[in-house]
């Protein structure tokens, strides 16, 4: 008896195949620390590698492109000259300051604006206003009101900063579990308990982050704020390099600016990871 053939496959019809994920791709995990090490070095070799072959083996003016061997020199004149750490603390001070003051004032308010719908029916507008007007603008009004010292460029950080910080926090606030609020209500907690035992500790990470994103603006704005006004600082650094032609000085200043950010960044990243372990399980 013959019986019925099956139906041949087409021997060109592809294999279905899963898509393996690879290392390298995978989503929400972590990478192994010798790809990791890896990747960072590349990060920072390719762009000095592009920027020395530019600088050295092209046309460009070296006015307006120095190469990474005239910033080295640059750096080594003014570190030689103290202008360097002198210019470092007076922008640190100005930041450190600037953004303490900020910090301070946000944190409750942020908090309070998320725990309570009534202080943030009043808040919240008058603090998305000002934070929509550009901190840069206020520097005339800083000028009359303040002078030219050490106040007007304190109070631009400060201005600069403040308003983010509050409404980051206060969103943080919002995704507080009710359950968490609710269960400390039942077991006899206060409103003040809810406060300072629960909602305060569970968004300790979003603040710490939020302060690490936000300190970048801090250092925005001091270089802006002694670029219009200061006798020391690495804006003043810039803008002197700038009247006299010395691109390599403004280089190296940007490139100082650049590695204290990222030292600044390290340094909340390993703030938050040992200080709330918990919300990395």
């Amino acid at each position: 008896m013959i019986q019925a053939s099956e139906p041949l496959k087409d021997e060109f019809e592809p294999t279905p195949k899963s898509l393996q994920p690879t290392v390298f791709w995978r989503i929400a995990e972590d990478i192994p620390d010798g790809l990791n090490w890896l990747l960072i070095a590349v990060s920072i070799i390719v762009p000095l590698t592009v920027w020395w072959i530019l600088s050295n083996y092209t046309n460009i003016n070296p006015k307006f492109l120095p190469s990474p061997q005239d910033v080295m020199g640059a750096f080594q004149r003014l570190w030689e000259k103290g202008f360097i750490t002198q210019d470092i603390l007076a922008s640190f001070g100005r930041v450190t300051i600037g953004f303490t003051l900020a910090a301070i004032v946000s944190i409750p308010l942020g908090i309070s604006m998320g725990a309570f719908a009534s202080i943030r029916a009043v808040m919240e507008p008058i603090t998305s206003i000002l934070r929509y007007m550009p901190a840069p603008a206020f520097i005339p009004l800083l000028i009359i009101y303040l002078g030219l010292n050490e106040e007007p460029k304190i109070a631009l950080i400060f201005i600069g900063t403040v308003f983010f910080n509050i409404l980051m926090i206060m969103d943080a606030v919002k995704f507080v579990p009710k359950d968490l609020i609710e269960t400390t209500y039942t077991l006899g907690g206060q409103r003040w308990q809810v406060l300072m035992s629960v909602i305060t500790p569970y968004i300790v990470p979003s603040i710490i982050d939020t302060f690490r994103i936000n300190v970048a603006v801090s250092w925005n704005l001091v270089v802006i704020a002694e670029l219009v006004a200061a006798d020391e600082g690495l804006g003043k650094r810039i803008l002197l390099a700038q009247r006299f032609f010395k691109t390599d000085e403004i280089f190296a200043c940007l490139i100082i600016l650049g590695i204290i950010g990222f030292a600044l960044d390290l340094i909340f990243r390993w703030v938050l990871k040992t200080s709330c372990k918990w919300a990395f399980d």
